[in-house]
């Protein structure tokens, strides 16, 4: 029997939660954790990257699998691996910690083409854009249950013992979505030859993405900018408070909680108002100026500024940065032809993940040389107001 979209919808986002959580996880211990290994805080920027790394090498050469395999089945092995990956990390050795990074992205990257895959064939199209968002909302919820779990256990148990918790939490998500692997996937093809996801010319499978449709490359550079800023503010607000602000571990926890938690709303309203405008990628250049400019602001304004006003300016970044997701993922799903879903996700997705690879490693190089964590946040949200401006330019011209 058929799968209903709302089911779907809840495994979807049962999986992208859990799946950030845990790679959230290390973000949120990062001052405990770095700490106790003696190394420099702004390290987790190239945990991060190499994270994303992982997540890029899946979407390359791991996308056919899901239709090998089935959707659900590559979804059930993501979360798995990255409990795997989490184990590595709790040993507690820094020649670990790469494999563990990078284990960690490989386990992550079946989430965007495995649940756009399952949506795409069971979402209603008047609705597709805020299913997508809803489904997508999972990871600032991920974000937000790392920061109000992962932190407090840290602060009290150790950053292994938080880790060890999001672990847990993976195993569990596989475990609930076995009832529904049959009828998931359902339209598997178990014949594929799966040496072709293993060949040198799926390098080029994000350039083929790109010809797809026209609005697929601004779109994607838009996503890129998005995602530069999205990856500096996740992998190091709660460290920049630690280290630079003098918050504790808690209360640095709670603020990058309340980010994800406005993160989750923001999907919902953003998505549903990008399904009543009916231009995606106009609605995108328009967040991108506002998602800059409260960005901004926070990092100006919460050092120094009363605990609600910290609070306040993290939700207003939150809100603005983390709600995009969904309505990319589901412009990228409507304009691709519907054989090629998946490939199409996987493409643009590695587009957009090399913002998440090259800025967390650039902001780590840019406190290490300079000293200044403003500057490394300002340069970000300056790079998604340009490019956001010049999207709506092309925009403008092409209509």
């Amino acid at each position: 029997m058929r799968t209903g979209w709302v089911v779907a919808l809840l495994a979807t986002l049962l999986i992208q939660t859990v799946g950030t959580m845990m790679a959230q996880a290390v973000p949120v211990v990062a001052p405990r954790m770095t700490a106790e290994l003696g190394i420099p805080p702004e390290t987790v920027g190239n945990f991060a990257s190499i994270n994303t790394l992982g997540a890029i090498l899946f979407l390359l050469f791991g996308t056919p699998l899901v239709a090998a395999f089935g959707p659900a089945r590559l979804l059930q092995w993501g979360v798995l691996t990255g409990a795997a990956a989490l184990a590595l990390a709790m040993a507690g050795q820094l020649w670990l910690l790469p494999a563990a990074a990078l284990l960690m992205g490989i386990g992550y990257g079946p989430t965007g083409p495995a649940g756009s895959r399952i949506l795409q064939a069971t979402a209603p199209p008047r609705h597709r854009v805020l299913i997508f968002s809803i489904k997508q909302a999972g990871a600032p919820l991920g974000g937000a249950l790392a920061g109000l779990i992962a932190a407090p256990v840290a602060a009290v148990w150790g950053w292994q013992a938080a880790l060890g918790v999001c672990l847990v939490a993976g195993v569990l998500a596989a475990m609930a979505l076995q009832p529904l692997r049959g009828s998931l996937d359902a339209e598997r093809s178990p014949r594929f030859p799966l040496r072709e996801a293993f060949t040198l010319k799926r390098l080029g499978a994000p350039v083929a993405t790109l010809r797809l449709h026209p609005v697929l490359p601004p779109l994607c550079l838009q996503a890129f900018a998005f995602a530069a800023l999205q990856g500096s503010l996740f992998n190091f607000t709660v460290t920049w408070l630690v280290e630079a602000q003098g918050f504790t571990l808690t209360a640095a926890g709670t603020v990058y909680a309340a980010m994800q938690v406005a993160g989750v709303t923001g999907r919902l309203v953003l998505g549903w108002a990008a399904d009543r405008i009916g231009d995606a990628t106009r609605s995108l250049a328009v967040h991108g100026v506002v998602a800059a400019g409260l960005s901004a602001l926070f990092v100006l304004g919460a050092p120094g500024a009363a605990w609600p006003v910290v609070i306040l300016l993290g939700v207003l970044c939150g809100f603005t940065s983390a709600s995009w997701n969904g309505i990319f993922l589901a412009e990228v799903a409507r304009v691709s032809p519907p054989d090629r879903v998946a490939e199409a996700s996987s493409g643009a997705i590695m587009l957009c993940f090399l913002g998440y690879l090259t800025a967390p490693s650039a902001f780590a190089f840019a406190v290490g040389t300079t000293g200044s964590w403003t500057l490394p946040f300002m340069v970000a949200c300056a790079l998604l107001a340009a490019v956001s401006v010049l999207v709506l330019a092309w925009r403008g011209a092409s209509r």
